[in-house]
């Protein structure tokens, strides 16, 4: 369908002539503001089409990207090609699975077949891969649209989005805000309804800061779980691919595409994928929680309140919780830091682009990255080696050693601070990322772990609570959260933002840190 007040189509069906009329779409209210979950129901029950689902995204996205700056490529005619090859399959009573119809992002820096993959960057602005990634297969496999590629902190080296060469990523609760990164714009799209959900990458917190920051549902999943061939690398051993949605259910059909085997990625574990949505299902009453008391350390106040709030009602829904203790390396990313930047620097990725004139000098996660240049092959080893034995010894030591089923932790441990004061800070190479430990070392164990929405703070910002648990732990991540978020109904609120809403103007210190591509 081309508007939503268009309500019939032809039947693709073999010999069908008939026409088949659709409800009433508005009778549901905002398209783009359902879940996908209700909108994958409302597709195979054939009350709304994929072309529709996906103009209401385009609309918003229209009407919002100017505000929020989310998205670098909206792929409008692809999309709707799509949806309309994906109409007709409908029509014939075809349909390929929950996402079918389902306009989803992807983070710029996942390879599209045909359409620039940027990695938020301007030397490669113009790059147009010929392969999709292999998440990309999956979703387009399963009848997922791809709408577009969203903005993100520059090569995926930083915490806030808010470099990067084509401006930064605005936070939709607070347009001044931070959105988080280094997917914030997956996430700030997702919170503004631009789709129903989006994918993003995770090395060292960077789907799950968002996230929390922008008030959704972000999940890493175990290392190796999801498939990272055909997306630009910060570090092999470390990043993660996972979804970003509005609620965990949405997660859970997101996730139960992309995972799988992937025989042409060194690190993907040749293991079963369970049925998720339906373990999200199960009781939570029999876990026991783990609280590591150094994930508490220093928080800010309203954060500090709005975790008291989320463990006093989890303990009720369980058997209660128990501190628990971690090994060393656990909260202070020691051996990830150093894997991190000799395997970016040794990219060439980070080491040449993250400079002056491509999103800002110390953009990244230490102000440049100079701590990997000329490293010795013999640390490099030592800290890869340290990595591997902290996976190989985590499920023991802390899981079933210390008898508890998940951890439970803030997700950041701060709220998130202004565009101005990070560029600023990055204009004289001090950036300021979060404060350390909460999602990092979790990127170190390789652990399934989830944000949902626990909160807001008093000027309205978002809080996220966080949930890990044992490898390829996945389901009971998810039941934990979603019996959370059944309690809860932080996460159906929704921002403010209007259409009139004037934009933030940045200083003009700040404003040379952004890139601000004339090539967008």
């Amino acid at each position: 369908m081309r508007t939503s007040s268009r309500r019939e189509f032809l039947s693709a069906s073999a010999g069908a002539a008939a026409l088949l009329r659709l409800a009433r779409a508005d009778s549901y209210g905002d398209l783009a503001g359902l879940t996908l979950q209700q909108a994958s129901v409302r597709i195979r029950s054939r009350k709304v089409s994929p072309v529709e689902l996906t103009e209401a995204c385009l609309a918003r996205i229209q009407t919002y990207n100017p505000k929020i700056n989310a998205w670098i490529t909206v792929m409008r005619d692809s999309a709707l090609a799509q949806a309309k090859a994906l109409e007709k399959e409908q029509a014939a009573g075809r349909f390929r699975g929950p996402l079918h119809g389902i306009p989803i992002g992807l983070k710029d820096n996942i390879d599209t077949a045909g359409v620039r993959t940027t990695a938020g960057s301007k030397t490669l602005a113009g790059n147009i891969p010929t392969a999709d990634a292999e998440v990309v297969e999956r979703l387009k496999a399963a009848g997922a649209i791809l709408i577009g590629k969203c903005n993100m902190h520059i090569f995926a080296s930083g915490a806030t989005s808010a470099v990067s060469y084509f401006g930064p990523v605005r936070n939709p609760w607070n347009l001044e805000a931070i959105a988080g990164g280094s997917s914030g714009g997956s996430a700030a799209a997702v919170a503004m309804n631009n789709c129903y959900a989006a994918l993003g990458t995770d090395t060292g917190g960077s789907i799950r800061t968002p996230s929390a920051m922008c008030g959704v549902v972000g999940f890493k999943p175990t290392y190796g779980r999801v498939s990272i061939r055909g997306i630009v690398p910060l570090t092999w051993s470390l990043d993660h691919c996972g979804p970003i949605a509005r609620s965990v259910a949405d997660t859970a059909l997101v996730l139960q595409v992309i995972a799988g085997y992937d025989r042409l990625d060194l690190q993907s574990i040749d293991y079963p994928v369970p049925d998720y949505s339906t373990g999200i299902g199960a009781p939570v009453s029999r876990f026991r929680l783990g609280i590591p008391p150094q994930f508490y350390d220093g928080l800010d106040e309203e954060v500090s309140h709005a975790m008291e709030d989320a463990m006093a009602l989890l303990n009720r829904m369980t058997r209660g919780s128990q501190e628990v203790e971690l090994p060393s390396i656990l909260g202070t990313g020691a051996a990830s830091e150093g894997t991190v930047y000799r395997e970016s620097l040794g990219s060439g990725f980070v080491r040449n682009e993250i400079a002056p004139g491509d999103g800002g000098a110390g953009g990244g996660r230490g102000g440049g990255g100079g701590n990997g240049v000329g490293a010795r092959a013999v640390d490099y080893i030592r800290e890869w080696r340290n990595l591997r034995l902290v996976r190989r010894t985590v499920d023991e030591e802390v899981f079933r050693k210390q008898n508890v089923d998940l951890l439970v932790t803030p997700t950041i441990r701060e709220l998130p601070w202004t565009i101005e004061d990070e560029l600023v800070r990055a204009a004289n190479a001090r950036p300021r990322n979060p404060k350390p430990g909460n999602t990092r070392s979790l990127d170190d164990y390789g652990l399934p772990t989830i944000t949902v929405p626990c909160g807001f703070s008093r000027a309205g910002m978002p809080i996220g609570l966080q949930i890990s648990g044992p490898n390829l732990g996945e389901i009971n991540v998810l039941a934990l959260a979603h019996a959370y978020e059944e309690a809860t109904d932080w996460h159906k609120r929704q921002p403010a933002l209007q259409p009139d809403t004037k934009v933030p103007v940045l200083s003009k210190t700040a404003a040379g840190q952004t890139g601000e591509a004339s090539d967008r």
